[in-house]
C-alpha cells in the first residue's frame, strides 16, 4: 500500500457547538478503552501520527472530491471499530472533530474516527442526487466508502463494527450511507436529519423545501422501499438506527422525525409501536422499537422545545452505548448462525390460515426471537397464535410468546395466523430470524 500523503491538523480551543451551529444556520437556510495495540496494521497506518487529526489523501475512488481526516488514538485496539463522523452544512471534518467528543471517546475505547469533508461551495453533503441514493452510484457516498475501505486495510479494522453518525446534513448522509451500504454499517445515529430519499431531487438542486418543511408524508412501506431500492436484491441484516430530533426544529421540521421512525422500523421489520418508552433526562422522550435494551433495532429520542441546533456534550457517549462501542458485549438479540422456515397456507374464498415452522439449524441456542416476513399484497392478518404479529399487513414481525422463546440447536417451533386475502392466498416466501436470513423450506 503506498504511503499516504497527510497533513496534521492542530486542535484549536473548542468552542461550544451550540454557538458554532447557531452562527451557521442562516447560511444553511440561504443555501436551500485502553487495550493492546493492533499487531496487523499496514505500513500506511504506521506513518499516521496518533492523538492528532491527520488528513489522508489518495485514499481511493472519490468522485466528488471529498477530503478525509482521520483520528487515531495512541492505543488502538486490535481489529478496531471504525466510526464515520459526518459534519453539518457549511462545516468540515475538522469542525466536527473540534465540535464533538468522539476523539476523546476513541482515546478511551480504542476505535478509529473518520471525518469526511465536503469541498463544494455549500459544504453540504449530496443526499439529493440519483447518484447519491444508489449503492455505488457515485458522489459523496462512494468517496466515504473509499475512506472506510482505506481505514479497514490500514488498521485491519473489524468490518462488523463500522458505524456512522452525523449532524444535520451529516445526519441526512448517515441515513443515506445506511441505505446505500447496509452490508457495511452495523448502526447509525442521526441528529436532526430526514429519511433516506426524502431530499431527492432530479434538477441538480441540493435543497428540497418540501422535505425540509416536513410536508413529505409516505407510508412506512413506501419509506422502507426507498431504502431497499438503493441496493436491489440485498437480503442480509440491516443496520440499527438511533434518531435524535428537537420538537422546535425550524430547519428540518419535526415531522421528519416520525417519518424516519416509520422508515427504519419498516426496514428492520419491527412493530411501529414502541417496545418501551422512557425519559432519560427532563424534556427527553426515548422510544425503542423491536427491543427494550440499549441496542434495540431502532431508538428515537425526541427533545421537547429544542431547535435544529440539537447536539450537546454528552450525547456522543449515548451514541457509543447504542453502537456497543463502550463495551465488548454481544448484540442484544442472539443471532442464529442458520435457520429454516417452512410455510404452508390453507385458503378459502377471501380467507386463509397459514402455518410457519421455524427450525434453528445452527449450533447456537436462541433465547428470544423475532421472525420477519412480508405478506403478499392484499393479505391482512386477523388473528394469530404462537407469536405476536405486527403490523397486520406488509412487512410483518412475529415475536415469540413467553413459552416458546427458547430454540436449542436443531429445535423447531410452529406458529400460525389467520388472514383475509383479495385473491392472492400464497404464503410468504422469504424470512429473517433476528436479522439472519433463513432458508425457505
Amino acid at each position: 500500500m503506498p504511503t499516504p500523503a497527510r497533513t496534521t491538523v492542530s486542535r484549536p480551543l473548542r468552542a461550544p457547538l451550540v454557538a458554532l451551529l447557531g452562527a451557521l444556520l442562516p447560511l444553511l437556510a440561504a443555501l436551500l478503552v485502553t487495550a493492546p495495540a493492533a499487531s496487523a496494521r499496514t505500513e500506511a497506518a504506521d506513518v499516521v501520527p496518533t492523538a492528532t487529526l491527520t488528513e489522508i489523501t489518495d485514499f481511493g475512488t472519490n468522485p466528488s472530491n471529498l477530503r478525509m481526516h482521520l483520528y487515531v488514538p495512541e492505543t488502538v485496539t486490535a481489529n478496531p471499530a471504525v466510526l464515520v463522523a459526518v459534519h453539518w452544512c457549511t462545516g468540515s471534518g475538522p469542525d466536527m472533530y473540534n465540535g464533538t467528543e468522539y476523539d476523546t471517546l476513541a482515546d478511551q475505547y480504542g476505535f478509529v474516527v473518520v471525518y469526511p469533508s465536503v469541498t463544494r461551495s455549500s459544504k453540504c453533503f449530496d443526499v439529493s442526487s440519483p447518484q447519491a441514493l444508489k449503492r455505488g452510484g457515485g458522489s459523496d457516498p462512494v468517496g466515504i466508502k473509499s475512506m472506510i475501505d482505506w481505514t479497514v486495510r490500514a488498521y485491519d479494522a473489524d468490518t462488523s463494527r463500522i458505524f456512522a453518525t452525523g449532524i444535520s446534513s451529516g445526519a441526512m448522509m448517515t441515513n443515506v450511507l445506511l441505505g446505500d451500504y447496509p452490508d457495511v454499517f452495523a448502526a447509525g445515529a442521526a441528529f436532526s436529519g430526514v429519511p433516506f430519499g426524502c431530499f431527492a431531487t432530479t434538477d441538480g438542486s441540493e435543497w428540497n423545501s418540501a422535505c425540509a418543511g416536513g410536508t413529505v408524508n409516505r407510508t412506512p412501506q413506501q419509506w422502507g422501499d426507498l431504502v431497499r431500492g438503493a441496493y436491489p436484491g440485498y437480503t442480509g441484516p440491516r443496520p440499527r438506527m438511533q434518531l435524535w430530533h428537537g420538537t422546535e426544529d425550524d430547519v428540518l421540521r419535526y415531522p421528519n422525525f416520525g417519518e424516519m421512525i416509520e422508515q427504519w422500523t419498516d426496514v428492520q421489520r419491527v412493530a411501529q409501536t414502541p417496545a418501551v418508552t422512557d425519559t432519560p433526562q427532563p424534556g427527553w422522550t426515548r422510544t425503542r422499537y423491536g427491543g427494550t435494551g440499549d441496542r434495540a433495532p431502532v431508538e428515537a429520542i425526541s427533545l421537547q422545545g429544542v431547535g435544529h441546533n440539537l447536539y450537546s456534550h454528552g450525547m456522543a457517549a449515548r451514541v457509543l452505548t447504542f453502537f456497543g462501542l463502550d463495551s465488548g458485549g454481544p448484540a442484544p438479540q442472539p443471532q442464529p448462525g442458520a435457520c429454516k422456515v417452512t410455510a404452508t397456507t390453507n385458503a378459502w374464498n377471501t380467507g386463509l390460515t397459514a402455518t410457519l415452522t421455524i427450525t434453528n439449524t445452527s449450533t447456537t441456542s436462541i433465547n428470544g426471537w423475532k421472525l420477519g416476513f412480508t405478506l403478499p399484497s392484499g393479505q391482512t392478518i386477523t388473528n394469530g397464535w404462537g407469536a405476536a404479529y405486527a403490523p397486520a399487513s406488509g412487512a410483518v414481525t412475529a415475536t415469540n410468546a413467553s413459552y416458546n422463546a427458547a430454540l436449542a440447536p436443531g429445535a423447531r417451533v410452529s406458529i400460525g395466523y389467520q388472514a383475509n386475502h383479495s385473491g392472492n392466498s400464497a404464503a410468504p416466501g422469504a424470512f429473517t430470524l433476528n436479522g439472519t436470513v433463513c432458508t425457505a423450506g
